[in-house]
């Protein structure tokens, strides 16, 4: 069997049964061992074995909480009250309140007394520089991808995952649709992982482990229309197995866009995306003009950030 044809069928068990969050993965692969005979094994080498993080200790629910309120903040929303905090996230207006508190007292959020509500603090920008300069692929790709943007007049974008969003790192927009003229996408911007190709292509290219759990949360989220979300995903990600690259229409009428996925120098996995003009009737041509760029584009990434076929 091939390798294609594998990871084809892991992905389709995945998306027919997306684990829950609840699932421990760590659990069912200790069960299967211990059934087998073989010594219970660490958390930390399940983690390297499945590409998903895996420790036996709990975390801290206060913290992941406080964290959930950061999260709340989003640009055109600068500042948010407990009301608007609890209403985002869902957590009890009295849990708000004390970790409102807490989280002013580490510095993460600043009390506005004019406007009676939190602001962001400045500590987050000093975590945006140190993860921009620990994270050394952007500025490798940026001038690459300006080039095809600036050549075929094309968007190009980079991106990593943030839960079930992908989330921008570098972007250039040179396409001249009415949507990329007016659009504001820059480094922290978020799209949906299920709608786009960049978000489909990332997933295939992931070990199983953790795309189903990525799946459990898209799934949670989509409610209802899971299965509507599901045969989208499903095509993408066979797509970008049997391809190397995947389309969608991410805004109907006016992109279409393709996407691939490659493993940096940091063990990361990063999409990439190369989107355009939709034009039902020279889609296929498009596709078949921009996907080879894509990955050829890929390649002359990973060629510059020092990765060998074969090797990362």
């Amino acid at each position: 069997m091939s390798d294609s044809s594998s990871r084809s069928r892991s992905a389709s068990r995945s998306l027919s049964r997306p684990l829950s969050r609840q699932d421990s993965l760590q659990d069912s692969l200790q069960d299967s061992l211990q059934d087998s005979g073989a010594e219970r094994i660490s958390s930390r080498a399940l983690t390297h074995s499945t590409g998903s993080f895996t420790r036996e200790t709990g975390g801290s629910q206060s913290l992941e909480r406080g964290l959930t309120l950061l999260r709340a903040f989003r640009v055109g929303s600068s500042s948010l009250t407990n009301a608007d905090l609890a209403a985002r996230t869902g957590l009890p207006r009295p849990t708000v309140s004390r970790l409102t508190r807490s989280l002013v007292d580490a510095g993460f959020l600043r009390y506005d007394t004019t406007e009676r509500a939190y602001r962001l603090a400045v500590v987050v920008v000093s975590l945006a520089d140190a993860f921009q300069h620990a994270t050394v692929v952007p500025g490798i790709a940026l001038p690459l991808m300006r080039r095809i943007a600036e050549l075929e007049n094309v968007n190009v974008g980079l991106a990593v995952p943030d839960q079930g969003a992908m989330v921008y790192l570098a972007a250039v927009r040179h396409s001249g649709d009415s949507v990329s003229r007016t659009r504001r996408v820059e480094p922290g911007t978020r799209i949906p992982m299920e709608q786009t190709s960049i978000g489909m292509a990332w997933l295939a290219a992931v070990p199983s482990a953790v795309r189903a759990e990525v799946l459990a949360r898209i799934a949670e989220k989509a409610g209802d229309s899971w299965s509507t979300v599901q045969k989208d995903l499903s095509r993408g990600i066979a797509q970008a197995h049997a391809l190397g690259y995947c389309t969608a229409n991410y805004q109907p009428g006016h992109l279409t866009a393709v996407g691939g996925a490659f493993r940096g120098p940091d063990h990361q996995w990063y999409g990439l995306n190369i989107s355009f003009p939709h034009k039902p009737s020279e889609k296929a041509r498009d596709v078949a003009r921009y996907a080879p760029l894509l990955l050829g584009l890929i390649e002359e990434i990973r060629a510059s950030c020092g990765i060998e076929d074969g090797i990362e």
